[in-house]
């Protein structure tokens, strides 16, 4: 029934996805577990020892660091409310510290590979090479890319994008963030005209079941994530070795184009969608690192 209640909240006064909701149920599902079978104990019960020996059994067999310090926050957040709800007189994770995590700089696809992915090459024979098809399907896919790289957006906020969210007049896409919360990003001229090309072939395609969202399937249905990612592996792969190949690299990839190109940090945070500076500053650390990879390179001194 806590955790029950607990849920409710998040989802109606916090306003919580419902993706986000279900992985703080996985969390305390795995946590009401374990006390009851080592301890015998309910969440109510529970003292700072107890949620220490979680973590350890986490970490023993082979948890990431990152993933057990979001499961502490998970149960930090529901003992809060608990606290609030006077279930509780004192909450055990006060007494808690969370693991720490070694830092790993976020992975991109660097501007030129990304140039060439999108708008093609010469070929040795002087023939211009295209990696995306003329038909809906291509246009389709390079249209998943464009987006990804060109605004930064989310794979859960390109999947919700509604064809209405592109305003071509103001030049802006509105796209609904985290928790609800909506921001406008700036429409460039490339990606609206491949927008308007892709809207043209999708309406050429006479789909039974016209869908409200802007990125469909091939049978005309709302896109759905394992499509846009599998899209974003294809194609990273024919330009990109590194292991990490997916939706949020290319967010990554934005951010830190737009930092390498001098643009100030909060505008980068505003068109992230990030709650706090801190998280995008992490960006930060990338440009330092590829300034210190040229001085090496340039610098005779090095």
């Amino acid at each position: 029934m806590l955790v029950s209640n607990f849920l409710t909240y998040l989802q109606h006064e916090r306003r919580y996805s419902p993706h986000t909701v279900q992985a703080y149920q996985k969390d305390l599902m795995q946590f009401e577990g374990f006390m009851q079978k080592e301890f015998e104990l309910d969440l109510v019960a529970v003292q700072p020892t107890h949620v220490r020996s979680f973590m350890v059994h986490l970490l023993d067999h082979q948890m990431a660091e990152s993933t057990v310090k979001a499961k502490l926050s998970t149960l930090r957040s529901f003992y809060k409310h608990l606290l609030r709800e006077k279930a509780i007189k004192t909450s055990p994770m006060t007494l808690v510290k969370a693991p720490k995590v070694p830092k790993r700089l976020p992975v991109f696809i660097e501007e030129a590979k990304m140039d060439t992915l999108l708008d093609g090459y010469i070929n040795e024979k002087g023939e211009k090479v295209e990696f995306f098809d003329d038909n809906f399907s291509g246009q389709r896919d390079k249209l998943v890319v464009e987006l990804l790289f060109g605004t930064g957006m989310r794979l859960a906020e390109l999947v919700a994008l509604k064809e209405s969210d592109v305003d071509f007049y103001e030049g802006a896409i509105k796209v609904l963030g985290k928790r609800n919360k909506e921001r406008i990003i700036p429409l460039h001229g490339e990606l609206a005209k491949q927008i308007k090309l892709y809207i043209t072939l999708k309406l050429l395609q006479n789909f039974d079941n016209k869908s409200e969202a802007l990125i469909v399937t091939d049978s005309g249905t709302g896109a759905y994530p394992k499509l846009i990612y599998r899209i974003v592996t294809r194609y990273l792969t024919d330009v990109s070795t590194q292991d990490k190949k997916s939706p949020h690299v290319l967010r990554h990839s934005f951010a830190s184009s737009l930092l390498n190109k001098g643009a100030d940090l909060n505008a980068i945070k505003e068109l992230l969608g990030h709650a706090s500076l801190a998280a995008t500053q992490v960006y930060t650390h990338n440009s330092i690192e590829r300034l210190k990879s040229i001085y090496k390179q340039a610098h005779p001194k090095a």
